[in-house]
């Protein structure tokens, strides 16, 4: 029987099928849906949604209330927390309604977003599409998202019992799970690609330095978010009227500060914007001409800072917050695309 044998014409004219490719666009699906809950979170906070709903229910809670018997009971439960008998006396159901809306709907996009992942999962894996290899890193995806959910609660218990909003340092936790898990779907989203040129390696060390702190900037964030410290000191580039402000070690013992005094809190924040605009700008100059994510990097830096600042000026109004707190994901996940397209590109 002759052996068959394609030319290199033929060999690039008749491409090897890319099986992958559906789990690709699978994985920035599901990236995207992971920012659109961040989103749906960022609402629940601005709108201090997060607490109407006291009890974790994580099959039985996918329904609402449907009778006025249960909305009743949901009220009550709720006007048995600090959050409404010190801030929301006297609130009525149809306010609790539409905050008990934005809470039920950020657990439903948890919970549907855990099907979006399962069902396609299981079909590739039953049509090979990638090898046991690559499923259990895909497995210990789903793993992480199940922990954000449980990292969810934790947060909002929190609130129910002493506090009148849930920890800052709860907060920053549930929000660094949801970045890990966007992170972590965009990296294996890149790294499974074709093989074709990539970003140059050197260029390695650079990415990972921008990654590393985007990560910092948005934890500091949830920090800004967990306290309110958004709320105060809205002038800029003067802070309560200078450009280091006093009081920022009034704390003892003095690291206590960068977590829990709203103006530290927030003037780290400016600090470190100041320095990852710095960075990307330098980088951009480095690179210039030649392409690549730095000009589409360099663009969302400079577009945070200016949505940063809009929303402090302009007090928190909740689209701008919004907007600033999606473009820092979108930001990550530029980096981190950056970051696994340098070297060589793994099949």
């Amino acid at each position: 029987m002759p052996v068959v044998s394609l030319t290199a014409a033929e060999s690039i004219a008749n491409p090897t099928p890319d099986r992958l490719k559906p789990v690709r666009v699978w994985l920035y699906v599901m990236a995207i849906l992971v920012l659109t809950m961040v989103a749906v979170g960022g609402i629940t906070r601005l709108t201090d949604s997060g607490l109407s709903i006291t009890e974790w229910k994580p099959v039985t809670g996918a329904i609402p209330p449907l009778s006025e018997a249960d909305w009743a009971r949901e009220f009550e439960l709720y006007q048995q927390i600090p959050q409404y008998q010190v801030l929301n006396q006297g609130m009525t159901l149809a306010e609790f309604k539409y905050i008990y809306f934005w809470e039920w709907f950020h657990r439903f996009l948890g919970r549907a977003l855990g099907f979006a992942f399962i069902v396609p999962f299981l079909v590739f894996l039953f049509q090979r599409r990638f090898s046991w290899n690559l499923a259990a890193p895909l497995g210990a995806l789903f793993v992480l998202g199940g922990f954000q959910g449980f990292l969810g609660w934790w947060m909002v218990s929190s609130g129910l019992t002493e506090l009148t909003s849930v920890s800052q340092y709860r907060l920053a936790a549930h929000l660094s799970a949801a970045l890990l898990l966007f992170l972590a779907l965009i990296w294996v989203a890149r790294r499974m690609g074709p093989s074709r040129a990539s970003a140059p390696a050197a260029e390695r060390p650079a990415a990972a330095i921008l990654l590393l702190l985007v990560i910092v900037q948005i934890v500091a964030g949830a920090f800004v978010a967990g306290l309110d410290a958004g709320m105060g000191y809205n002038t800029w580039p003067l802070m309560d009227g200078a450009l280091v402000p006093d009081g920022l070690g009034v704390m003892e013992p003095w690291w206590k500060n960068l977590f829990e005094n709203a103006l530290t809190v927030q003037f780290v924040h400016r600090t470190i914007a100041y320095v990852l605009a710095l960075y990307a700008i330098a980088l951009w100059l480095w690179r210039r001409g030649q392409g690549g994510w730095l000009p589409r990097i360099a663009f969302l830096v400079v577009l945070q800072v200016a949505l940063g600042i809009a929303t402090l000026l302009l007090h928190v109004p909740v689209p701008v917050a919004l907007g600033h707190q999606a473009l820092a994901f979108m930001l990550a996940g530029a980096a981190a695309a950056w970051l696994a397209d340098t070297g060589a590109r793994r099949t």
